[in-house]
């Protein structure tokens, strides 16, 4: 067996120009950009490069980002207070709350308080549940990007052994399995 290099950022730039070209049939068709809400709770360093980058590719892509940097110390009604608002407005078709969340607040309550259709993540219990019944759902970005890149590349996965480590919500989550988990797809 021989190694292939994937080229991600070669594959990441291609899928780019393919989402600005929906996008750009999107805001034709609905007469406005597609809208991402981007909420982001604290300080944490690593989070904010995420969300930095995440609002750059929307700004790439022409999607509209709605950004709602919050202290730490929010406390939980408020940020779910801002969640209810961002359900409710129109122009917000996805949300996604940057996870880890401080102490003080429920992320479990949080996730849940986003409605499915705007989870972007795929955390939502009914997200979760529709995936793991194989039925149509948002999917978490991570895998549906590993997916993607397979895929491209040609790579066969049905009926592989697959081998997940680290698994959590989010890149954070506690893992109860002792730090990996084994899969057969």
């Amino acid at each position: 067996m021989t190694a292939t290099i994937i080229d991600g950022k070669a594959i990441a730039a291609t899928i780019r120009q393919e989402i600005a070209a929906e996008v750009e049939k999107l805001t034709g068709q609905y007469g406005r950009d597609p809208g991402l809400a981007v909420v982001l709770v604290g300080e944490d360093a690593a989070s904010q490069v995420y969300v930095r980058n995440k609002r750059g590719a929307c700004q790439k892509a022409g999607v509209s980002s709605f950004d709602h940097n919050l202290p730490a110390t929010i406390p939980q009604e408020e940020l779910l207070e801002i969640i209810r608002d961002l359900n409710a407005r129109p122009e917000v078709d996805g949300i996604l709350v940057q996870l880890p969340l401080p102490d003080h607040i429920d992320e479990g309550i949080v996730l849940e308080s986003i409605r499915p259709d705007k989870d972007v993540d795929g955390f939502h219990p009914v997200n979760v549940g529709k995936l793991v019944a194989n039925r149509a759902s948002l999917i978490a970005c991570t895998p549906l990007g590993i997916i993607e890149l397979l895929d491209r590349m040609g790579v066969e996965i049905k009926g592989s052994n697959t081998v997940i480590l680290g698994r959590s919500n989010g890149g954070h989550a506690k893992d109860q399995t002792g730090g990996h988990q084994t899969c057969k797809n």
